[in-house]
């Protein structure tokens, strides 16, 4: 919801005698609670539902298409959490086997690329708070996207800004040893924030915190890969950018093609890197 800064000026248009801080989304006017409708961002006045009822599916606010594996629980949040959680409990019981195999050592890519992707579902056994973080972020924005997004561009997204994590730390610190999902949840995290403000939400806040935790990562010995949250924050941000772009288009197919886009430049990165440099 947004809010306007002239106290004195926020009374409902409809109803002159009720102070209301809470403007329609889409025309600006204020209004009272009585005359708000909840959208899927912020709230609308009772004119601008008739204008989005009058005018058809063009008009409604949506992200996405609608599917029907956009319906119900966010499974994939759910499936993910459980997945980190249950490798987390291997690490402990493996005396550093699973570590050993599934870390992301960027000299390895070649013979064993999979652990760019592998690495994001372990994590620091020394402090559990590294786990409880990540999978609390997760669990939040995870609730948020999931569901408007569908359950497929949602995984992609996870998965391909985890890719795009590891990327940023074979370019920026190639002889570091990176575990954890801190470069998928800043994917998630950036998607987020770039579809609110295309959507027209004031999340000045929460760009705040991203900073403020991509700052802490050049802290010396935080031993938090800030290349892992950088990669993971601009392929997150592009991806929300395309799923933007096609929404409402009939096809999927340009869509596909473009997040395919997203992940070869991902793949081109990394082979330059390998082969070239």
């Amino acid at each position: 919801m947004t809010t306007s800064p002239d106290a004195s000026g926020n009374y409902c248009y409809r109803h002159p005698d009720r102070q209301s801080f809470t403007l329609c989304q889409r025309c600006g006017r204020t209004v009272c609670p009585s005359c708000q409708t909840q959208a899927a961002v912020g709230v609308h006045c009772p004119e601008c539902i008739k204008e989005a009822r009058a005018n058809g599916p063009k008009r409604k606010p949506v992200l996405v298409r609608a599917s029907r594996a956009s319906r119900g629980k966010p499974v994939v949040t759910y499936t993910l959490i459980g997945i980190t959680v249950l490798m987390y409990l291997l690490q402990l019981v493996s005396d550093g086997r699973v570590y050993q195999a599934l870390a992301y050592y960027p000299p390895f890519t070649a013979e064993q690329p999979w652990r760019m992707i592998t690495s994001a579902f372990l994590h620091s056994q020394s402090s559990i708070f590294h786990l409880l973080f990540n999978m609390f972020t997760l669990f939040i924005f995870g609730r948020a996207l999931e569901l408007p997004l569908g359950r497929a561009r949602f995984i992609a997204l996870y998965l391909i800004s985890a890719l795009g994590g590891s990327v940023a730390v074979l370019l920026l610190a190639p002889q570091s040893v990176v575990i954890g999902a801190s470069g998928a949840v800043f994917g998630l995290a950036a998607a987020f924030f770039v579809i609110q403000r295309r959507m027209g939400v004031n999340n000045r806040l929460l760009l705040i915190v991203l900073a403020a935790n991509l700052v802490i990562g050049f802290i010396p010995g935080s031993g938090i890969s800030w290349q892992a949250h950088l990669g993971g924050l601009i392929t997150g941000a592009v991806l929300a950018l395309v799923f933007l772009r096609q929404r409402n288009k009939p096809s999927a197919n340009p869509e596909i093609a473009l997040v395919a886009l997203v992940v070869a430049a991902l793949i081109s990165l990394t082979l330059v890197r390998i082969f070239v440099l």
